[in-house]
């Protein structure tokens, strides 16, 4: 690879915060920028930039890599994007999510005792969507083949030094693994000895995977050789994953473990492009995916939080983080009742919900005194002309109407005890982040995730099946519009963002962190708008955390979901004078060192036309610019 040694890497810097602005430099570069979750993915993304790829082709190798790496995903997980195209100057959002397979029903899964579906295993599997969704983002918006995108990833899979966090891993969970036998294969690769997992450094190696990715690029070039179009060569790699020798094998290994996906299901389902949702705030239009994500929490938040004057009130002042506490609980309460697939019935109240006359409501019920317990999911529906059919429901639920003040009053059990430990692991857990953007306008933010250590290999295809059942609940009256169905994609976390000003980006950025992700995002993207950070400091900077909502992933348990209302994550630094006044507004404090993240983004110069990276410093986050 040429150039290596005048790259603008990422490196943690040594010296002490006190001493500098930020832990890790300003990433520049004028022709392009590639960040995600690892190293060797940063670096599969510069490799397709030198090869004169785009954007496009570049955010595809590091996904491809990051997929190889187990970076908190793997190949048969999910993949959702936001592409600015700067052609047509629009951004479009590519919708890459699975769905529950052929029997996965609210019957099912109650007879096995289950309150929602399982975390791990081949029952929290939907269909695989990861590949699908790359090959399709190649097909309309890249420049290179499949084969040139992928042989980042396929190398690793020959073997590459794996890094201690994935290593590490295996070994905390290798007798949960040790249950399926083709994750077993893969992974300990030192069975019986006392440590069985591989060690940091060692060369692993993933034959299977290696296989079927080869398999895939066979079919490309055999259409190729064929006299076929580039776009039905990228098809019939497509084709062989979803319908052919691929699937086949995918399906009798998802089975033979116990899980339900079909020949049917793999080839009734596609990734679908689709149009983003979007809210102006103070003249930034900020994009995010449709209600089938958690995404529209963050566009509710700001428009509940423009009708704040938050600059004066001053970052993480006590009143600062009391006021988007709350904002955030009130949008994070509409999206436990009221998000869900949007291609399936009932239909979403979406128009009312980022309304910002019903923000202006929902701003109204803030308590500037005290941390509100009780606060509820809205009535969107009169704000789009519609009559909520779901009153019933929300009464059954344990809500009741208020006419003098609030909307809906929650009696849920306020007493969470699981472990905060446990708790803090299901709230966090999941994904990584990939950002990318070059000269020629393209910009690709993803947050790709599923198929995470510990991970139910299907077969001997390699592919860690994903987890993404466990976001469907099985009773409508925690909320009507994701319950489990077959052919339904549950209501997922992954959230990437794209912001535009004056019709030029401005911002792309996406987090890891299940619950967390739109909280860490909106206040990433607050530090910026409203603190003029630079995009390299909001990255790193002090967030805080609400665990006032019902999580998306954990056990199958209620108990193990519930809300935690008044509980806060801060950061260590938080002085004792905002400590104090938060307890006092009945708030239950715990902290950490970094709360930040770990969110990656870019921002876009346009005075001297350049682009600036941000990347956390979480851990093993990196970027490469040029």
């Amino acid at each position: 690879m040429k150039c290596l040694a005048v790259i603008s890497i990422l490196t943690i810097l040594t010296l002490p915060l006190s001493a500098q602005q930020t832990q890790k430099p300003m990433l520049y570069g004028s022709s392009w920028m590639a960040i995600t979750g690892k190293p060797l993915g940063a670096t599969a993304g510069a490799m397709i930039f030198q090869q004169k790829g785009n954007a496009v082709d570049a955010a595809c190798a590091m996904l491809a890599a990051t997929c190889t790496m187990w970076d908190t995903l793997n190949w048969g997980g999910e993949t959702q994007a936001l592409i600015y195209n700067p052609k047509t100057h629009k951004v479009i959002a590519i919708n890459a999510m699975g769905v529950a397979p052929t029997g996965a029903t609210v019957e099912f899964f109650k007879s096995k005792g289950y309150n929602f579906p399982p975390e791990y295993g081949p029952l929290a599997a939907t269909t695989p969507g990861t590949p699908g969704g790359l090959i399709y983002m190649l097909i309309n918006y890249g420049t290179m083949s499949l084969k040139q995108v992928l042989a980042p990833a396929m190398h690793m899979a020959a073997g590459y030094a794996i890094e201690a966090q994935s290593a590490n891993t295996i070994e905390r969970n290798k007798d949960l693994l040790k249950q399926w036998p083709y994750s077993k294969k893969v992974f300990l690769t030192h069975a019986g000895e006392n440590r069985e997992a591989p060690e940091a450094g060692e060369i692993f190696v993933q034959k299977d995977l290696l296989q079927t990715l080869t398999k895939m690029v066979d079919a490309e070039s055999q259409a190729l050789k064929k006299g076929k179009s580039r776009k039905e060569a990228l098809m019939a790699a497509y084709d062989r994953f979803y319908k052919g020798d691929i699937a086949q094998e995918f399906v009798r290994g998802c089975q033979e473990q116990g899980g339900l996906i079909t020949m049917q299901d793999l080839a009734k389902w596609k990734p679908i492009e689709e149009e983003p949702l979007m809210v102006n705030y103070k003249g930034v239009d900020v994009y995010k995916l449709q209600q089938w994500t958690q995404g529209p929490v963050m566009l509710q938040a700001l428009n509940i939080l423009e009708n704040f004057d938050l600059k004066a009130m001053g970052y993480n002042s006590t009143k600062y983080i009391h006021t988007v506490y709350q904002a955030m609980n009130l949008a994070f309460a509409d999206r436990d009742f009221y998000y869900g697939d949007s291609y399936a019935q009932p239909n979403e109240p979406i128009k009312g919900l980022l309304s910002k006359e019903y923000a202006k409501q929902r701003a109204a019920l803030i308590q500037y005194d005290k941390n509100d317990q009780h606060i509820g999911p809205g009535n969107p529906y009169p704000f789009e002309g519609r009559q909520n059919p779901y009153i019933n429901l929300l009464k059954k639920r344990g809500f009741e109407m208020d006419t003098t003040k609030r909307n809906f009053a929650p009696k849920h059990d306020l007493s969470n005890n699981s472990p905060q430990d446990e708790y803090q692991d299901r709230l966090l857990r999941g994904t990584t982040s990939i950002e990318a953007a070059d000269k020629e306008g393209w910009v690709v933010s993803i947050t790709p995730s599923g198929g995470w250590l510990p991970a139910c290999i299907a077969g001997n295809t390699g592919m860690g099946m994903s987890q993404r059942m466990q976001s469907f609940v099985l009773d409508s009256v925690l909320n009507p519009f994701n319950v489990v169905a077959p052919g339904k994609r549950p209501r997922v976390t992954l959230s990437p963002s794209l912001f535009l000003k004056e019709g030029k980006p401005y911002l792309s950025a996406a987090v890891q962190g299940g619950d967390t992700q739109d909280q860490n995002l909106l206040q990433f993207f607050l530090n910026v708008s409203e603190f003029d950070m630079t995009v390299q400091k909001a990255t790193e900077a002090a967030n805080f955390n609400t665990n006032q909502l019902w999580l998306s992933l954990g056990g199958t348990k209620t108990a193990d979901r519930e809300p935690k209302p008044g509980q806060i994550l801060l950061n260590n630094d938080t002085p004792e004078t905002v400590r104090d006044e938060l307890k006092k507004m009945g708030y239950t404090l715990s902290f950490d060192d970094r709360t930040s993240g770990p969110i990656n983004a870019i921002y876009f110069d346009w005075k001297h036309n350049s682009l600036w990276g941000g990347s956390s410093n979480h851990g093993e986050d990196y970027g490469i610019g040029w």
